[in-house]
């Protein structure tokens, strides 16, 4: 018997997904408590065990996906921090890598660092590239930084000095002194958390993590002890940011690593659903109540970057335009994250420009439609008012007040732009849907990928409303609508593996001394990542992937080239060579195949497949049964339509022409005027666009 339970917390609903021992699939979408989201996610899990008939003992694997660390730096709700840097460093986070996302606005500001200059001291010391120490360290200098930041009351201190991914002898140093002086002060060496070479990026990936890490270590040990009381003896493993699980004691030391897990386990299930429905190229979008999300799974394969940013104007791994958010120089899933999800405020600016998001009305007070006390309009309240959505609930039960969203959208909409109510909120609806596609375009059109070439799978709460308008707009043909959509990152959790990675800075040229170095440091990292996942199920079979971050001298970025086991034997040189130039050539259009070629860095990542007991879930089939027809507005060409409301499994093989609603528990799905939608093999809802194009 095996019971496995997948929590995704969102910014406005938690997801929760309970699968038992035979596939079979129970689901639940409940409020999240944001001022203590455990609160939420007990009492929903708590509902679903019920409906099970089973006990918080009898749970055997609990998953979790989060956003209280992206919240945290978000809404700027992380712990006071300090930095102690290398003298003459302090101002690294401002100064940053000059990238402007907007490189001609005079008026454009980057959001301020997580750490006020105040709190930023420094100590005298140095390293140079090669870890030999050229200036001992100051410990004098140490406390006198130290005295400042307690007098400040920070509560978290980054430690990020010169050079210190070549040694870290210096950095360790000064973690002694603050934990004998303040045992109660979180500490992040940047030597332990991210040993790699470029200042910037590392000294900003430590920030974050002692911002968020008060913040992580509270909220999963408050949720591992609430669910210890209850009875529950389960592990609990949180999604990554780069789609792998890690233990929750993980989690609380790493929290850089949870910053986009919510994102990524849906990405996870996107894949496997692409897997199993024979789709090779496939883009995930994923639209909640806060934030619209984008990735590309191609060749069956999940795409992947070695850093991203937070918090700024749109969220995006490896991409152009960079420089408005945080850096985190981790492994992760590329995704592309813009404000525009159902809690969405519309609001009509000063010069008459209609805006949707990114502010968010969130869970509490949420829209006005809510009657919970939101005030503002916003996209659900526009849903509302256009009949896509039911006037007195939502499918999963939540009530719902038709008269507070038109009142909304029409005080705050129509009036201002001078248009009849119906317009104003069609109006609201498009630009939702531009917004969406503007995270689409991100990782296709601004990758060098037509979107046309890919079908797009469409989940989260309000993801199924919105895809099928955004794909007609990006000649995108075929929409799939995964079942239980509102919920299906939880379900991507069940899919998960558990994961650990490492990273070692060496600056070499590329010969065969430094390939004999590399092996005897992919050793030791090796047997590293073994103690870390050595008490895990499975973990005898645990794989190991080696690669090398690899450039040609004088190139300021490297490329990822996989390090085969036989690198340090005869001809290891030349066969990566050959592998780094090919690469080279793929991804920019040339190669200098003569040109030296120095090695950067070294990555290991250890993996225990299946190792949360992964399957297939089943999700119960409800009779079918149509609802009364709802008058939905499709813009001024076509006006009100009496459009049939039915369930997923009113659906069959043959196609069945538009306008439809398709309301299910946890979403509600639109097939607009001249598209159709069926259902496959699979039990998903595929809608054909070409039409509507």
């Amino acid at each position: 018997m095996t019971w496995r339970l997948g929590i995704d917390v969102g910014g406005t609903f938690t997801d929760l997904v309970l699968v038992g021992p035979g596939g079979e699939a129970l689901t639940r979408k409940v409020l999240s408590a944001t001022d203590d989201y455990a609160t939420a996610i007990i009492a929903g899990m708590l509902d679903l065990l019920g409906a099970a008939g089973i006990q918080p003992p009898a749970l055997d694997e609990i998953l979790h996906g989060t956003t209280v660390a992206t919240n945290a730096v978000l809404e700027r709700r992380g712990a006071p921090t300090g930095l102690i840097t290398t003298d003459g460093f302090r101002d690294v986070l401002e100064i940053g890598r000059l990238r402007l996302p907007r490189l001609y606005d005079l008026d454009f500001e980057r959001s301020a660092p997580l750490v006020q200059r105040r709190w930023r001291r420094t100590v005298v010391e140095r390293i140079d590239a090669r870890g030999v120490v050229l200036t001992p360290l100051d410990e004098a200098s140490v406390h006198v930084a130290l005295d400042r930041l307690l007098a400040e009351g920070v509560r978290s201190v980054a430690v990020c000095l010169l050079h210190s991914y070549a040694n870290g002898v210096h950095e360790q140093a000064v973690g002694r002194i603050i934990r004998d002086r303040a045992p109660d002060l979180a500490v992040t060496l940047s030597s332990e958390l991210l040993p790699e070479v470029r200042e910037f990026e590392r000294t900003s990936t430590a920030v974050t993590n002692a911002y968020v890490l008060p913040v992580m270590d509270q909220y999963l040990g408050r949720l591992e002890s609430r669910l210890a009381d209850l009875g529950a003896r389960a592990p609990v493993l949180v999604m990554q940011s780069n789609g792998g699980v890690m233990t929750a004691a993980e989690g609380r030391r790493r929290p850089m690593h949870v910053i986009e897990s919510g994102p990524a386990a849906g990405v996870i299930a996107a894949a496997a659903l692409a897997r199993r429905i024979g789709r090779p190229n496939a883009i995930s979008i994923d639209m909640g109540g806060t934030t619209a999300k984008a990735s590309v799974i191609e060749g069956y394969q999940i795409q992947r970057a070695g850093e991203f940013e937070i918090g700024g104007s749109l969220s995006q791994g490896s991409r152009l335009n960079r420089g408005s958010g945080f850096v985190l120089r981790i492994p992760s899933i590329d995704i592309a994250e813009i404000g525009a999800g159902g809690g969405s405020i519309v609001r009509v600016d000063g010069a008459g420009a209609l805006h949707v998001g990114p502010r968010s009305a969130g869970a509490i007070p949420g829209p006005a439609c809510y009657a919970n006390g939101g005030t503002e309009a916003t996209l659900t309240d526009t849903n509302v008012v256009l009949g896509y959505l039911h006037g007195e609930r939502l499918p999963s039960g939540l009530r719902l007040d038709a008269g507070l969203a038109r009142r909304a959208v029409t005080e705050q909409v129509a009036k201002p732009l001078g248009l009849a109510l119906a317009d104003a909120a069609h109006g609201v609806f498009l630009i939702g849907a531009a917004r969406m596609a503007r995270a689409v375009r991100s990782v296709t059109i601004e990758r060098g990928r037509d979107p046309r070439d890919f079908g797009l799978v469409a989940f989260g709460g309000n993801g199924p409303l919105f895809a099928a308008e955004m794909a007609a707009g990006l000649g995108i043909g075929t929409v799939i609508v995964p079942p239980a959509p509102g919920v299906f990152s939880a379900v991507g959790l069940l899919e998960a593996d558990l994961e650990h990675h490492l990273v070692r800075t060496l600056l070499r040229p590329l010969d065969d001394a430094a390939l004999i170095e590399v092996e005897d440091l992919v050793t030791a990292m090796e047997a590293e990542a073994a103690a870390v996942l050595g008490g895990a199920p499975g973990s005898d079979h645990m794989e190991l992937a080696r690669h090398v971050d690899l450039k040609y001298a004088g190139q300021s970025y490297e490329l990822t080239i996989p390090l085969p086991r036989d690198a340090a034997d005869a001809g290891g040189v030349a066969r990566l060579r050959a592998a780094f130039s090919a690469e080279h050539q793929r991804t920019y259009g040339h190669a200098a195949v003569d040109d030296p070629i120095a090695l950067v860095n070294i990555r290991v990542t250890a993996a225990v497949r299946g190792s949360t007991g992964r399957g297939v879930a089943r999700l119960p089939r409800p009779a079918a049964g149509a609802s009364p027809d709802r008058v939905a507005w499709f813009g001024r060409g076509i006006g009100p339509v009496a459009t049939p409301v039915i369930g997923r499994f009113d659906l069959d093989a043959s196609a069945r022409p538009g306008p439809l609603l398709i309301d299910e528990y946890d979403a509600t799905t639109l097939v607009p005027p001249g598209a159709a939608a069926r259902l496959d093999e699979f039990d998903n809802i595929v809608i054909d666009t070409a039409e509507a194009t």
